[in-house]
């Protein structure tokens, strides 16, 4: 696992999304940036199959609970004991993964461009191998959409199907007593269901007016109600 950190106060854990990396997410976006402007630290880890870190091609090593080992040996490695964690997209869901395996070190959580409904379950698994491998053209146009702009940077493309068959129907669930704010994009469609989930969990919920999955995170308005939220 490759990840960067820069000092602060109480350090916040942010775990990217699919076929992205931490420099991506998090650094190129400003929320490392915003972090440090208000005394936080940040732990920005690149997820397995993805930047820096390994790309192994098997299955099994990016189920949910692998992949939230890895951050728990992230955390162990910095000797922080409880953190703020922050997921976007699929990291959203690798973070909830977290809080279910080691709740302790969960502080507070926020998911971001998820809903109750995982992408990867929608799609036709079998579609997406011949893409990734044969780039025969999927009739789902969300698949290439996602999966396309990875591969023509030249991403492990064993890897990339791998982790979506590895993390296809991974759930949000949560253990209850973490506190828990969703925040999504109004113009976005994968979180679809996210305000009514909030809702029956009792967590807050921020809707992005006009934002999409690619825009949402560099929202002003994000940035601002997850500092707001883990203070």
């Amino acid at each position: 696992m490759a990840f960067d950190t820069t000092s602060g106060e109480r350090p916040v854990l942010l775990v990217h999304g699919f076929a992205s990396t931490a420099a991506v997410t998090w650094h190129s976006s400003g929320w490392v940036r915003g972090l440090g402007e208000s005394g936080r630290g940040a732990v920005t880890p690149d997820l397995r199959g993805h930047g820096r870190s390994d790309k192994p091609h098997r299955v099994a090593d990016y189920a949910p609970r692998q992949l939230a080992a890895d951050l728990v040996a992230v955390l162990d490695t910095l000797e922080l004991d409880r953190v703020d964690v922050i997921g976007y997209s699929m990291g959203s869901r690798v973070v909830a993964a977290l809080a279910g395996l080691a709740p302790e070190r969960v502080r507070r959580l926020v998911l971001g461009g998820a809903g109750p409904l995982e992408l990867f379950d929608t799609w036709d698994l079998d579609a997406v191998e011949r893409y990734v491998i044969a780039g025969d053209r999927p009739a789902d146009p969300s698949i290439a959409a996602v999966l396309g702009p990875a591969i023509a940077a030249g991403a492990d493309r064993e890897a990339l199907l791998a982790c979506v068959r590895g993390v296809a129907g991974c759930t949000l669930d949560v253990p209850a007593g973490i506190p828990q704010l969703f925040v999504a994009g109004g113009a976005d469609t994968i979180p679809s269901g996210v305000a009514a989930l909030a809702a029956d969990r009792g967590a807050q919920y921020l809707e992005l007016p006009g934002r999409t999955h690619f825009n949402a995170l560099i929202a002003p308005e994000f940035r601002q109600a997850a500092l707001q939220f883990l203070a």
